[in-house]
């Protein structure tokens, strides 16, 4: 038996989105620029897909921009606001545990001339409403933060934070927010979270790969990240991926239609997982112990190295991660954790075991019965290593006193 305990990374594509998809990999081949018969039925099948992401986030289809995921999504949002605000200043806050496509297109910005601020977290990664309040000058012209942290799950006051950057930033601050995270689990409502902008991705929601949206507030001005054609209303130019989009407009809207049943089943899953992994000595719960994710159980396991636990837990059919899939392969420990407190040291045992809608109880029946046993495994031969090379020290030393 195996386990798939990495849907924080990706999702299965669920059927119904598979099926809607299959014509336009076929014979509905056309452009939906183009004027004739096959251009038009394009033309239609995108033109409900924005309807139907629209509607899952409240907001209206001329709202939304079709991209090719989460992070063309979030590069469009925070590189297209700075330039179009440049004339009016150049802070822009965000936090130290966002996701690095939002991270790395600041750092580019900042060569850019660009400040840069970002704002602490506390031990669970939160972020102070206060704190985005005290950051904000008259120059500040965007604020850029996360919905719920994608790799230890913890759910931000983003409403309030939105109300505070409404309220008391500068005339024309713009809020952004990284929904990738969140949208599968969390509603999501534009109005409501009081945002500008706001992201999410296909594949989180058990949609495709390549394909993702970006809200844009009706009336709100961005600079377009990559010019040609008219497409997406002049705001992301080149020929549109219908299927992508169509797969993507059927996977949100089911993902809506079931989300509070499905977070229900997954956050009792998940609990049961907890109570296992939290049993074996020496493993802590990292992230908000209650405002977190239903789907994400992250920890971090003293005296492990949590690259060395996956590999252990993939041979023995038990699919699960560090942390982000975009740092895999990295030898740093993860920038979250650090930037809750965590030392480098404590920060290298990170695991996290994240569930999703095709989570069964089988599944977790099996990480019950292999994740702990692995963990202990390695914390003991990490416990003897430790002995043999303090033996060997001392031995050492009371050789040189010979």
């Amino acid at each position: 038996m195996a386990a798939y305990l990495d849907h924080a990374a990706t999702t299965p594509l669920r059927a119904e989105a598979l099926e809607a998809m299959l014509p336009f990999l076929g014979g509905t081949f056309g452009n939906p620029s183009s004027p004739h018969r096959q251009g038009r039925a394009a033309r239609s099948a995108l033109d409900e897909a924005h309807e139907r992401i629209a509607a899952a986030i409240g907001a209206t289809a001329r709202e939304v921009v079709i991209t090719s995921g989460g992070t063309e999504a979030l590069n469009l949002a925070l590189k297209g606001a700075a330039w179009a605000g440049k004339a009016r200043g150049h802070r822009i806050l965000t936090s130290a545990v966002e996701h690095h496509a939002v991270l790395h297109p600041l750092q580019q910005l900042e060569k850019f001339g660009f400040e840069i601020v970002e704002l602490p977290v506390d031990r669970y990664g939160r972020v102070d409403p206060e704190q985005v309040e005290a950051a904000l000058t008259e120059r500040t012209i965007l604020v850029a933060i996360q919905h719920a942290n994608n790799e230890v799950g913890t759910v931000q006051p983003i409403a309030a934070i939105g109300a505070i950057v409404r309220s008391r930033g500068p005339k024309g601050c713009l809020f952004a927010i990284d929904a990738i995270a969140s949208a599968p689990h969390l509603p999501i409502d534009v109005e409501t979270l009081g945002c500008d902008l706001l992201a999410i991705a296909a594949h989180k929601l058990d949609g495709p790969k390549g394909a993702g949206a970006l809200y844009v507030r009706r009336g709100t001005h961005i600079l377009s990240q990559q010019q040609g054609g008219t497409q997406e209303r002049y705001r992301r130019a080149g020929t549109e991926d219908v299927a992508a989009a169509v797969g993507m407009g059927v996977a949100v809207e089911l993902a809506v239609a079931e989300r509070d049943v499905v977070a229900r089943r997954v956050r009792k899953l998940r609990d049961r997982l907890k109570s296992a992994v939290l049993a074996v000595d020496g493993v802590e719960l990292t992230g908000h112990p209650r405002d977190r994710l239903p789907s994400i159980l992250s920890v971090v396991a003293a005296e492990s190295d949590g690259a060395a636990v996956v590999i252990k837990l993939d041979l023995a059919g038990i699919a699960a991660s560090i942390g982000s899939a975009c740092t895999t392969g990295s030898t740093d420990p993860s920038h979250v954790l650090t930037a809750m407190g965590y030392p480098d040291e404590e920060a290298r045992g990170a695991l996290r075991f994240s569930l999703g809608r095709a989570t069964t109880e089988a599944e977790i029946d099996e990480a019950i019965a292999v994740v702990p046993r692995i963990l202990g495994e390695i914390r003991a031969g990490a416990a003897a290593m430790a002995a043999e090379t303090a033996s060997a020290a001392v031995g050492v030393v009371s050789g040189a006193g010979r």
